[in-house]
């Protein structure tokens, strides 16, 4: 057969090739020629030195999120420190821009862009920040590059620590409603924007401790990264608002420029001649031609769904279980219109498949939660205990109450300096709308038998009995609690007592009060899983996130099975009308909610916003 080829086919060939002459010979070594120029070029154009763009803009959540193309449409927390991190592989990148516009962050997220950002340095790649957004946590992560611009017209806002806490109690007397909140610790102030119009001084006390820890780790932050005096830093902190220039003179910042400008001067610090800028380097494209049979197939399957890229199958791996929102039985949800919840379901699910897959040699739970249903907390508190393979806790920017609790399963626990967690002890109660409702004109009429019938309507207030047994179960659930902490940290119960009762802790206090093992970011948390499982620290340990993300269409319909709030869609309207009072208020729906159900819950004392 290969010789019937060679004689019926190259042979001819050759001999129609010869005869052509030497004409047809250079010609067809020009096309040779001309064809090795195009693909040279466009390997050199492929190897050519690029400054990567990066934006840093919008909510930029823990957790997993979607996959495939939709995981820049709305990115997580994890897809902007993957592109950090490919930045620092790729040999073509010389150096980053990182614009700033105004992310949504908290402190434990900022410093995971942080020392992502400290990885580029060390790769050899400078990083230059172009701030445009100016709340002090933007700030922070612009302190970690190398040179920070802000535009002329732009203003640094460093002005300390604030923390807001709304009242109810006055609107729901002029309703009529009454709520009724029990708690067990003294500064287990959860129940209070129901109850009070103002702080307890014990939850006031508390919010000071923190408040306070966290702007001297403001203060130390900025004098350490710009080489300023702390007590300089403290005046500038008080004076609080500059103008670009003003900031420059400060030393805050290095110049006042565009980012066309931070770019160039980023080229000519790498000697580029001609830079080539990867606007929005390594971001998936999104094809949004929909068109014919085709596009219809994509949008579908785009909408139904699309999994994390797939693992390479390769060596060992480490699974990241993300607890994110308020803790809930059931399903939990990461969608569009109502937030995250972390559902018992959920995690339990991803927990188990991370404990039976070979592959996986450590568990590292990452805590972005407030807490919420002491009963599903306490269920995967088990499953996270009963593994074993060795499991880590890393907690992100809230790991409170029920957060807390399931970190306390973990062999180890981590938290950035800024993370707020502690709050050990339970809160619940119900709402009493009967009085409301009879203003105008609705009567409700009771048959009941046995004492405590009653004790969950909303009709009438608690009777003595059925305070009593509500209060019984919750001192039993706060029992429990301490009693997971005191064994799962190894604390001698009389000091548990000093850092129980509600108390609230930065990630720095809760260290050296012993509540967790270690300062540091979701890294800093595998490198512990790794020492847990036996494994060398320079080995090599792929990632793979759990639970498994969610398609759009679960995200549009699938709500009611996904333990969606009540007031969810009151606050998308809110949010895309622009009625900040109002999207105030629902946002506090799902925690009034859970706080009136009549069941235990476990939840930061009132719903914080640190600014």
């Amino acid at each position: 057969m290969a010789r019937c080829f060679t004689h019926c086919v190259v042979l001819p060939t050759l001999i129609a090739t010869l005869s052509c002459g030497a004409g047809a010979v250079a010609r067809a070594g020009e096309a040779a020629a001309s064809v090795a120029k195009v693909l040279g070029k466009q390997a050199d154009k492929k190897a050519a030195p690029v400054i990567a763009q990066i934006t840093l803009s919008g909510a930029l959540p823990d957790g997993v999120g979607q996959g495939g193309v939709l995981a820049d449409v709305a990115p997580h927390l994890h897809r902007i420190v993957e592109r950090l991190d490919k930045a620092a592989r790729d040999d073509r990148v010389e150096g980053v821009v990182l614009t700033i516009e105004s992310p949504d962050l908290g402190r434990a997220r900022a410093d995971e862009i942080r020392t992502a950002i400290g990885r580029l340095r060390k790769a050899g790649k400078p990083v230059s920040a172009q701030l445009v957004g100016s709340a002090p946590v933007h700030y922070m992560v612009a302190l970690a590059c190398d040179t920070i611009t802000m535009p002329p017209a732009a203003t640094l806002e460093i002005t300390g620590v604030r923390v807001e806490v709304m009242f109810f109690k006055e609107m729901l007397d002029k309703l009529g409603v009454q709520a009724e909140i029990l708690q067990v610790g003294e500064f287990k102030g959860a129940g209070e924007p129901l109850t009070r119009s103002t702080m307890s001084p014990q939850l006031r006390a508390q919010y000071e401790s923190f408040v306070g820890d966290l702007f001297e780790q403001f203060v130390e932050r900025i004098a350490a990264d710009r080489g300023l005096d702390p007590e300089k830093v403290r005046a500038l902190v008080d004076a609080g608002v500059f103008t670009p220039e003003a900031a420059r003179e400060a030393g805050l910042i290095d110049s006042v420029g565009y980012e066309d400008e931070v770019a160039a001067a980023l080229a000519r610090k790498v000697d580029l001649a001609e830079p080539r800028i990867a606007r929005d380097y390594a971001e998936r494209k999104m094809d949004n031609d929909f068109s014919g049979i085709g596009g219809l197939v994509k949008l579908v399957e785009m909408l139904s769904g699309q999994k994390q890229d797939s693992s390479s199958g390769r060596g060992k791996q480490v699974a990241i279980v993300h607890v994110t929102g308020e803790i809930a039985e059931g399903k939990g949800r990461d969608d569009l219109l109502a937030g995250s919840s972390a559902g018992s379901d959920t995690v339990i699910e991803a927990i188990r498949d991370a404990a039976r897959d070979e592959k996986v040699a450590a568990i590292v739970l990452r805590i972005d939660s407030p807490g919420g249903s002491a009963l599903a907390s306490d269920l995967i508190w088990r499953e996270a205990e009963r593994t074993k393979k060795p499991v880590v806790a890393s907690l992100s920017d809230t790991a409170a109450s029920g957060g807390y609790y399931i970190a306390v399963a973990a062999d180890r626990i981590v938290a950035a300096p800024g993370t707020l967690t502690g709050s050990i002890g339970v809160v619940g109660g119900k709402i009493t709308v009967g009085g409301a409702l009879e203003r105008y004109g609705v009567h409700t009429d009771v048959v009941s038998k046995g004492r405590n019938a009653g004790w969950l309507s909303m009709q009438t207030p608690f009777t003595p009995a059925e305070r009593e047994a509500f209060m019984m179960t919750m001192k039993d659930v706060y029992r429990l609690f301490t009693s997971k902490v005191a064994a799962g940290r190894r604390l001698d119960p009389a000091k548990l007592d000093a850092l129980a009762e509600g108390r609230v802790f930065t990630g720095r206090m809760a260290k050296e009060a012993g509540l967790v093992d270690r300062l540091g970011t979701l890294d800093d948390a595998i490198d512990e899983a790794k020492q847990l499982a036996g494994l060398a620290a320079d080995e090599e340990l792929e990632r793979i996130l759990l639970p498994e993300p969610r398609g759009l269409f679960d995200d549009l319909f699938g709500m009611t099975n996904a333990g969606a709030p009540p007031m969810a869609g009151a606050d998308l309207v809110a949010r895309l009308l622009g009625l900040p009072g109002v999207e105030a208020i629902t946002a506090h729906a799902g925690t009034i909610s859970a706080l009136t159900s009549g069941k235990p819950q476990m939840l930061l004392p009132a719903r914080v916003t640190v600014r």
